[in-house]
């Protein structure tokens, strides 16, 4: 099977293009790549598909093959391999994904390949329903309590089409995200899970972030979880709508524009790109493959 490494601010994932490989079961597949001992080692399984209504569509999978609607720094990387080989003809490049389409405006170098790409990562839902998160459906959840391990946080919930839970705290580095953030991940008040984010206000524009990523433990980023957080700081009064947030991958430039959606701009690498030979029934010869 052919694949490519690939990471957005560390953000890493397997990407499979299904145009050349077949996957009949792309979550069990998500598990094996992912370990970084026995596998090729990354966050996820990214699937570059065909799409009937975009240039591309994207499926991600969590490293425990879990189903995830949308990964920011994915889809800058499905864009510039989609670019780079010439799959699309524009820097305007619009991708299917489970949370809708998104546009994604990519930024070439001297050497003619992508280097960074701005993402519309779309209207952030801001009401229980959506999120979803128990509760009253039409209200929202910013500044309430959660009650976890004995402990009560102070938690901002927002979707960016997966749900998040953002907890502001006063120094992220030495925050037990370990201990914490695989219990607030499960908390019954979210029946579908909840990526977390808790993060350091540095001042009006600068925020520093680390991330439980629902499905995948701590990640060196998360690109909704960067928009769930300028959403979450701006409305609570903690921050300006556009900041730089500092994640332990890279840096990613955050604006929660006037008009409702969030523009988040950002780095995106192949790393390598190689033949691997799974172990389960995943591969070019399988007839019931997906594509």
């Amino acid at each position: 099977m052919q694949f490519v490494k690939m990471h957005g601010a560390g953000n890493d994932y397997v990407y499979v293009d299904t145009s050349i490989e077949q996957v009949d079961n792309p979550s069990a597949l998500a598990v094996e790549v992912s370990s970084r001992h026995f596998g090729i080692g990354s966050d996820g399984l990214i699937l570059i598909m065909p799409s009937e209504v975009a240039d591309a569509r994207m499926r991600m999978f969590n490293a425990d093959g879990s189903e995830a609607q949308m990964c920011g720094n994915g889809i800058r990387c499905v864009a510039k391999y989609l670019y780079d080989r010439q799959r699309v003809p524009d820097t305007t490049i619009r991708i299917e994904t489970a949370a809708g389409i998104r546009t994604i405006q990519v930024v070439p170098g001297a050497d003619g390949k992508v280097e960074k790409a701005l993402v519309d990562m779309g209207t952030p839902q801001l009401r229980r329903g959506d999120i979803p998160m128990q509760g009253d459906p039409d209200t929202q959840a910013l500044n309430v309590e959660l009650k976890v391990g004995g402990e009560t946080f102070e938690v901002c919930c927002v979707s960016m089409g997966n749900p998040h839970c953002v907890v502001f705290v006063p120094d992220v580095e030495a925050f037990l995200v370990e201990k914490w953030g695989p219990l607030l991940e499960v908390h019954k008040s979210f029946p579908e899970r909840t990526n977390v984010e808790f993060v350091e206000i540095l001042s009006r524009t600068a925020v520093k972030q680390r991330t439980w990523e629902r499905g995948a433990g701590e990640t060196l980023a998360c690109g909704t979880g960067a928009s769930a957080v300028v959403v979450a700081a701006y409305l609570t009064e903690r921050t300006e709508r556009s900041i730089v947030n500092h994640l332990r991958g890279g840096d990613l430039q955050m604006e929660y524009t006037p008009g409702g959606s969030v523009h988040m701009t950002g780095g995106a690498t192949e790393v390598f790109q190689g033949e691997y030979s799974p172990h389960g029934s995943h591969g070019p010869n399988d007839p019931h493959g997906e594509r």
